[in-house]
């Protein structure tokens, strides 16, 4: 039999977003608000305290960012379910001006501002998985995600 008669390959199907809850980000009170929406998402995801923790200071330092950098923005939190795990996904989306340099914003003591300059790499390291997308001009997305067993 030829290759071009061969059954398709079977991929596993993507993770299945259960629950989607979007907050502005353009106060420093939508700042408070979001940690405590990300938290209880992370309670209700069944995340232990250790892992609960990394994703609230992640979401907390993408959505200073953005509202620091971006000029305000939207968080979207996904609570994902796939086979044996539950997940929690963040997008953080803004309009601002965009990161001319990613690579040096992925830098630990890169800053633009008066911060220390652990952002987004700092929120890349209290991720299991972790995108940038941005264009100069044009606003930057961050999309996060951390896993937790069920």
């Amino acid at each position: 039999m030829s290759d071009e008669h061969a059954a398709p390959a079977l991929h596993p199907p993507g993770p299945q977003v259960t629950v989607q809850r979007s907050y502005e980000v353009r106060s420093e009170d939508d700042l408070l608000t979001v940690r405590h929406a990300v938290r209880a998402a992370t309670v209700e995801c069944g995340f232990g305290l250790v892992d609960q923790t990394r994703v609230v200071t992640a979401a907390s330092e993408l959505a200073r960012n953005a509202y620091v950098h971006g000029k305000g923005g939207t968080l979207t939190v996904e609570l994902l379910a796939r086979t044996g795990a539950n997940g929690i996904r963040l997008v953080i989306r803004d309009e601002g001006p965009g990161i001319p340099d990613l690579g040096a914003a992925l830098t630990d003591g890169f800053t633009t501002g008066g911060g220390l300059g652990h952002g987004l790499g700092g929120a890349r390291r209290l991720m299991e998985e972790f995108r940038v997308d941005t264009r100069p001009g044009a606003g930057t997305t961050v999309t996060v995600a951390r896993w937790t067993p069920r």
